[in-house]
């Protein structure tokens, strides 16, 4: 293991092969882990990347607070796993302007751990910090796709419907009709290529099946997704989430965030009633397994990590209240999401979906 690079902050100089941020395949991947991001940093990022490391093969390069981050070190047997640390000052709090904040803190965990994308001195970034803050690192260190406005965030958001991608999630409160149309070409993508479903369904989630129902974002929306090439096949509700009408459910972030929140909250008050309903039928190890296990069907900890969806590197965020579990599941997420070629596959298949809405409007 190295603690503390040389001038620059950089990792090997022989490692810096990646032309144009597409992982060569040859290494293991680098994943820039911002270890001062969430309510539980360091000390869980720490761990969650020693998992990860172990679990992956990846080599995790840990940003943040150099001092910290060595002292958790010690607390855990690093031996046999590739972990470096960069040190950077400070991080982005949630209660920051995330573009404020990146310009009174140039060396922030979250910047520094893009920027090391960026150089191509590491592979991806992973962080449970202020979402704000990473979207705008990401946004002004890694640029967006040619034609689209904002990036978004998506993936499976819950255990009882592991096959159903949900995006928006949180990143972009008000969307044009276009702008939505543009993350169902980005989460097909996913539920295609990284989950293997062959001609994933699209859909509009709205308060009716019916194309008049919904407010006026999703009516509008409607007619521009019927007429592009997609597998739209109309709106879905709130309940059809594990009915499998549809893979790929699109939302603005404002419903996407309200509903991932609620499903999680409602797990965890189910799992505390029925753990007091139950205590006299179960002992204190089964009644325990059956709690976790119903959080578990309500949130994302298998699959915690988004994919910040459209920008020219990759990027994957996690919730803030995240423990070692769950960013080992995001850092697992952010090695495959890696491995295999998602920005330039979903880039690709965009500028695809695009070109062709064009020519059909010339028409």
């Amino acid at each position: 293991m190295a603690r503390g690079y040389p001038a620059g902050c950089r990792p090997s100089e022989e490692r810096n092969t990646m032309q144009n941020n597409t992982y060569n395949g040859s290494n293991p991947v680098r994943v820039a882990m911002d270890a001062m991001g969430g309510d539980h940093g360091p000390v869980e990022t720490v761990k969650g990347a020693i998992l990860a490391a172990k679990a992956t093969n990846a080599e995790i390069i840990l940003v943040g607070d150099q001092e910290q981050i060595e002292q958790e070190l010690n607390n855990h047997d690093i031996s046999d796993i590739k972990i470096n640390v960069v040190p950077s000052e400070g991080k982005i709090g949630d209660d920051e302007h995330p573009l404020q904040a990146m310009r009174t803190k140039p060396k922030s965990s979250v910047l520094v751990a893009t920027k090391l994308v960026k150089s191509g001195d590491a592979d991806v970034i992973v962080s449970m910090g202020s979402t704000g803050g990473s979207m705008a690192s990401a946004v002004l260190t890694l640029g967006l796709f040619e034609g689209l406005e904002r990036p978004c965030l998506g993936g499976p958001f819950l255990g009882l419907a592991p096959n159903t991608v949900l995006v928006d999630i949180g990143s972009n409160i008000d969307c044009r009709p276009g702008l939505l149309l543009n993350f169902a070409s980005l989460g097909s993508t996913w539920a295609r290529t990284y989950m293997g479903i062959e001609d994933p369904r699209v859909a509009l989630l709205s308060v009716g099946s019916e194309s008049a129902k919904g407010n006026k974002q999703v009516q509008e929306s409607y007619q521009v997704f019927e007429d592009s090439n997609m597998n739209f096949v109309g709106n879905v509700e709130g309940m059809d989430f594990f009915t499998q009408k549809a893979e790929v459910i699109i939302c603005d972030g404002f419903v996407g965030n309200i509903l991932i929140k609620f499903t999680e909250g409602l797990g965890a008050a189910f799992a505390a009633y029925s753990k007091k309903r139950l205590a006299s039928l179960l002992d204190e190890n089964s009644l325990g397994k059956f709690a976790a296990e119903l959080v578990q069907l309500t949130n994302r900890t298998r699959t915690n990590g988004g994919p910040l969806f459209g920008v020219n590197g990759p990027v994957i965020l996690g919730h803030g209240s995240s423990k070692s579990d769950e960013i080992l599941a995001a850092i697992s997420t952010s090695v495959r999401y890696v491995e295999l070629g998602m920005v330039d596959i979903m880039r690709a298949d965009l500028a695809s979906m695009n070109a062709k809405s064009e020519s059909g409007a010339s028409r």
